[in-house]
């Protein structure tokens, strides 16, 4: 006896199969992977990434993305996620920390620099300085300090000053 009537369900035909249509969304990619917001077009980056793909990196530093660590690449520029509604990703490239490292599980150089360097205190900040930090080195392969000064992230643990030799490290500059 088919499974289906072992249920009490009627056997099944093609004609009887109606597929649903395609729901409208917000297609985009995410560290390399296609995706499809279906939900809220005013949902915030952050909740889609940390709710939805469970993407936890990215830290919530507030309602106006204050302190950094909500840094995310959006078409290879550092953008605030939790400032950055899904409507206005449609077609964009995401890349959140988890995405930093390569296929084979090898660290970006700024990733390693941070080991190299001991430039993680709590954690929490970490990633924002790695996002903010990989856009500086592909803006300016060659940063001063003024240019690390003017990232936007802050670090309650005080290891600028390691994060300032991570990302000098990374850019082969003398820290």
């Amino acid at each position: 006896m088919p499974q289906a009537q072992a249920q009490g369900l009627p056997p099944a035909t093609a004609g009887d199969i109606t597929p649903e249509p395609v729901r409208e969304g917000i297609d985009l990619i995410v560290n390399g992977e296609r995706f499809r917001h279906t939900g809220d077009p005013l949902m915030p980056l952050l909740w889609y990434l940390r709710d939805v793909l469970r993407l936890t990196g990215t830290k919530p530093g507030g309602a106006h993305g204050e302190g950094g660590c909500d840094l995310v690449l959006v078409d290879g520029k550092a953008a605030s996620a939790v400032k950055r509604p899904m409507a206005r990703l449609a077609g964009a490239r995401v890349t959140t920390v988890e995405g930093l490292a390569a296929d084979d599980g090898s660290l970006h150089p700024l990733q390693q620099a941070f080991v190299d360097e001991d430039a993680i205190g709590c954690g929490y900040c970490t990633a924002g300085w790695l996002i903010a930090g990989v856009d500086l080195l592909t803006r300016r392969p060659k940063p001063t300090d003024e240019d690390i000064d003017q990232l936007p992230n802050l670090c309650r643990c005080g290891c600028q000053t390691r994060v300032r030799r991570a990302i000098k490290r990374a850019a082969g500059v003398q820290a």
